[in-house]
């Protein structure tokens, strides 16, 4: 059923608690209006900028660009919205949520209420082990996604659920806003900039379309054997049980993206044969994807036998993870190598247990614990150079351990439990 009348349902009380779910804590626009300041006249605020979203006056302004680095040492341009722009574009997703939680599927798993990536980890254990003898993995990489989404066809998908002018009005205003850069402001023909509030929606939505509907509706029905689909964002794995099902699959993907304006890549977009043939020595290399496995979520996904002696699928953090954390732990030591101790060691300690919280899982010990011996290493190495005295040998470093202790590995998530079927 295609909705023509929503935008009522965005009041004062919508706004209110769209602003009580918008974080306080966040980069600023382009304005440079902090959360602290547009909350010292937060009703009159919020009375303007619904008035303005309802009679369309409304304008949405340019995002500030700004770049984080990626683990192959490219960046990653990320948009950030002024506060009153996060705030309306939190109120419309809360609504678009509303509406398209009624319609996402059971193998989609980013940026939804109540579902997260360890979630989707569990469903692929599961999936993976349940095919006897392996299976066929189709890994998908689009290539920048968020950058090259079709504006258009976003309109089209969004047009098939949604009919509210005031909505789509504002949608589209943010799709042209344009971005600003080093103070040059640029038009945007296509892409949701990541960062914006409203981006993992309009995603979801428009890979529901592309990916997951195609999938169910359309490919499932045509194969001779056990498939699955998991998606989180726009990473997602598919699994096949017959090589034949996989090539065919794998022919067509690249005509399915196509024909809604993205491209995969040509190169992490691949095909394994994730059988349990792969030898240790292969898995204990840098590779991130030893053959016979492949890479999910941040985990390199592999088959190994259990204590009992049967062949199991296990997870290890990926290589490039690991390396990615470890060295910013090191350049954190050696920036901050002349705090006092106890402020290093509750700062690493929270570093240990963040990684710990991600990628403690069950299986996953000989990576925690590689991980926190390199941290002590590293955090030795640093110390031992904030003067010409300050040389820790292993004993010495023992006996300040001892002192300020740090957070040994801990599995958080168990993978051996049901979780919901995909």
């Amino acid at each position: 059923m295609r909705l023509t009348t929503l935008a009522h349902h965005m009041d004062m009380a919508w706004l209110e608690e769209a602003y009580n779910r918008t974080r306080k804590d966040g980069a600023t626009g382009i304005d440079g209006q902090t959360a602290a300041e547009y909350a010292q006249a937060l009703q009159s605020n919020l009375r303007s900028l619904l008035d303005q979203a309802k009679s369309g006056t409304y304008r949405a302004p340019p995002v500030r660009r700004v770049y984080i680095p990626k683990g192959n040492g490219e960046e990653r341009p990320l948009g950030i919205p002024t506060f009153q722009d996060k705030i309306l574009q939190r109120a419309v997703a809360m609504i678009l949520e509303a509406v398209y939680e009624q319609d996402f599927m059971d193998c989609s798993y980013g940026f939804r209420p109540e579902r997260s990536p360890h979630q989707a980890l569990d469903v692929l254990w599961h999936k993976t082990m349940s095919m006897k003898g392996g299976c066929w993995i189709v890994e998908l990489d689009i290539r920048k996604f968020f950058d090259n989404l079709d504006h258009q066809h976003l309109r089209e998908i969004l047009g098939q659920r949604i009919g509210d002018g005031v909505l789509l009005r504002l949608i589209g205003k943010w799709l042209k806003a344009g971005v600003m850069e080093d103070g040059v402001r640029q038009n945007t023909q296509a892409g949701t900039p990541q960062g914006g509030v409203i981006s993992p929606i309009l995603a979801n939505v428009y890979l529901h379309e592309v990916l997951d509907r195609w999938f169910e509706e359309e490919v499932r029905p045509r194969l001779g054997g056990q498939c699955f689909l998991v998606r989180y964002a726009d990473d997602a794995v598919m699994g096949l049980a017959s090589k034949e099902d996989a090539q065919r699959v794998m022919a067509v993907l690249p005509k399915r993206f196509a024909r809604f304006g993205l491209e995969l890549h040509p190169l992490k977009t691949r095909l394994v044969n994730f059988n349990g043939k792969a030898s240790r020595s292969e898995l204990d290399n840098d590779d991130d994807e030893p053959p016979g496995t492949f890479t999910f979520l941040g985990f390199t996904h592999y088959w190994s036998p259990s204590r009992q002696g049967r062949l199991v699928v296990k997870r290890k953090t990926a290589a490039s993870r690991l390396s990615r954390a470890l060295q910013r732990v090191r350049d954190w030591c050696r920036l901050h190598r002349h705090d006092p101790v106890s402020e290093q060691h509750h700062q690493l300690s929270r570093k240990l247990q963040g990684h710990y919280a991600y990628y403690g899982i069950t299986g996953n010990g000989r990576s925690l614990t590689a991980f926190f011996e390199q941290v002590k290493n590293a955090w030795r190495t640093w110390l031992s150079k904030r003067s010409q005295k300050s040389y820790l040998n292993w004993q010495q470093f023992s006996s300040l351990l001892s002192r300020y202790r740090l957070p040994p590995p801990v599995v958080i998530h168990s993978i051996y439990r049901k979780p919901n079927t995909c």
